[in-house]
């Protein structure tokens, strides 16, 4: 197929170079503009930039797709299909309706359930113990459109957000080419979303970040790793320095919630308690915590904030 590749982080990585190794044409790219990064505040292109860079692929990088000459621009690619995989703009009706085949989003969750901008982290948050990648239909709602395709995965008490985000994106990659394969022979068949079971992933907000050690203690280690390795779930220690919790498991023993049950950081929540493994303080590499603790006292009775 002539296809239109739209997608921004790495996740779209293994979908886009599958699609090229099964043979499409990709007659655009477009992606999120660079953006200043780094202590030099140098510009930097995003991963799917990069890439397409590197194989020579036209990229635009609008920043919004609503204006006539960018619809225009957009039809006369003369599309079969356009994949959309974490691109980050709103796709305008005029837009979803220009390829012959419209545009395919592969969407991080079992919708209808976590439809939004962070459902791998609502999900992890949330304690759901399976999750997935679904391509589907694009429409002008938000990823309100009829199913192609679907592939799961569970979600073990050693996951993080990196780890599910890998899995996923692997998953995603041969999902897209079977469903562009059956598009193109006529076998596609796209099933409406179930009415039930909607829930919103919002994106995330700063304040979301710290850690409410008066919850019980499974929701202190979902959010922990759900957002490990970034943002990081963070608290205050003793001294009042920020540190961020990158990784925990669940431990045994009640206290004052954000109270230390012993001196390797068993930490009291509302209702049971977490072990913290992985830690980073802030302005220093992530750790071990047996290696954190060797720069910092927490000692049992010591209250983290």
């Amino acid at each position: 197929m002539r296809i239109a590749f739209m997608g921004s982080p790495a996740f779209g990585l293994p979908t886009l170079e599958a699609l090229v190794a099964d043979g499409h044409e990709v007659a655009c790219v477009y992606t999120q503009p660079p953006k200043p990064s780094g202590r030099g505040r140098k510009e930097r292109k995003t991963p799917i930039h990069a890439f397409a860079d590197a194989h020579g692929f036209p990229v635009r990088t609008p920043k919004s797709l609503r204006a006539a000459a960018a619809q225009d621009a957009f039809a006369a690619l003369g599309l079969e299909c356009a994949v959309v995989v974490a691109y980050g703009l709103i796709l305008p009706k005029a837009v979803l309706d220009a390829p012959r085949y419209g545009c395919v989003n592969l969407h991080a969750s079992l919708l209808p359930r976590w439809r939004g901008a962070a459902p791998i982290q609502r999900a992890i948050m949330a304690g759901d113990r399976v999750t997935g990648v679904q391509a589907m239909r694009m429409e002008e709602g938000l990823d309100t459109g009829p199913i192609y395709a679907s592939a799961e995965t569970p979600i073990d008490a050693d996951d993080t957000f990196a780890s599910v985000h890998d899995r996923l994106a692997a998953l995603g990659a041969p999902l897209m080419v079977e469903t562009l394969r059956k598009l193109a022979s006529g076998q596609a068949v796209a099933t409406p979303q179930a009415a039930d079971g909607v829930v919103y992933a919002h994106k995330l907000t700063p304040a979301e970040a710290r850690i409410d050690w008066r919850v019980s203690a499974r929701l202190v280690d979902c959010k922990i790793r759900g957002l490990s390795p970034a943002p990081g779930a963070w608290f205050r220690l003793p001294d009042g320095a920020r540190a961020k919790a990158l990784f925990s498991r669940l431990g045994s023993g009640e206290g004052a919630p954000g109270e230390a049950l012993d001196d390797a950081l068993l930490i009291a929540c509302g209702a049971g308690a977490v072990r913290l493994l992985r830690l980073q303080r802030e302005g220093r590499a992530a750790m071990a915590a047996e290696e954190f603790l060797r720069g910092v006292a927490v000692p049992a009775g010591s209250v983290l904030s």
